[in-house]
This record gives structure tokens, C-alpha cells and sequence, in this order.
């Protein structure tokens, strides 16, 4: 399969769930349990999105100045600092470690 098959069948699959959506009754998604499930899914999906990112590279697990980076960022949310803090909060992480040559 190449990748454009791959994005081809990942967007049919897409425009299906969302025509799905739209014949489920409404009280089936006005129900608390759905409601909760997508508003859960979303930050896993999000989660998993962000670690994967931070250690992977290619196939392999690469710890570098990006792993530092996102738990500054993590601390400073934690901290409830503005989202432009955090952002720039773990730039300057991330630069500095690479300056120091700790991780390229």
C-alpha cells in the first residue's frame, strides 16, 4: 500500500464515520457517556500524538532535547502560565540544550 492509498482509505473512512454521525439518533449522543468517552479519547489521541513525537525518530526511540522541552512546557501548563509562555518556554529549552550539544 503506498501512502496515497494510505490517505485515500484513512479520508473515505473519515467522510463514513462523520455520514454515520449524522444518522445516529440524537439522544443516543446527547447521552453523558458518549459525550465523556470523545471529550477522554481526544486528550488520549492527543497525548499519544505529542510522545510520539517527542522520542520517536523514524523507527527508533531518540531521547533528546525535545523529551526536556515538553516537561518544561508540562510544568509551565501545570503551572497555568500562558499558552505564548509555554510555547516559548520549551524553545528556549530546546535551543539551549542543543547549544550545550546535549542533544542534536
Amino acid at each position: 500500500m503506498t501512502l496515497w492509498t494510505a490517505v485515500l482509505v484513512a479520508s473515505i473512512i473519515c467522510v463514513a464515520l462523520k455520514a454515520v454521525g449524522y444518522l445516529l439518533p440524537a439522544r443516543w449522543l446527547d447521552a453523558p457517556r458518549p459525550a465523556r468517552i470523545a471529550d477522554l479519547l481526544t486528550v488520549a489521541l492527543l497525548a499519544a500524538l505529542v510522545m510520539v513525537q517527542t522520542v520517536a525518530a523514524g523507527p527508533a526511540i531518540v531521547v533528546d532535547a525535545r523529551l526536556p522541552a515538553v516537561a518544561v512546557a508540562a510544568l509551565l501548563l501545570w503551572a497555568r502560565a500562558p499558552f505564548l509562555v509555554v510555547v516559548a518556554g520549551a524553545a528556549v529549552t530546546a535551543a539551549l540544550l542543543r547549544l550545550w550539544g546535549w542533544a542534536v
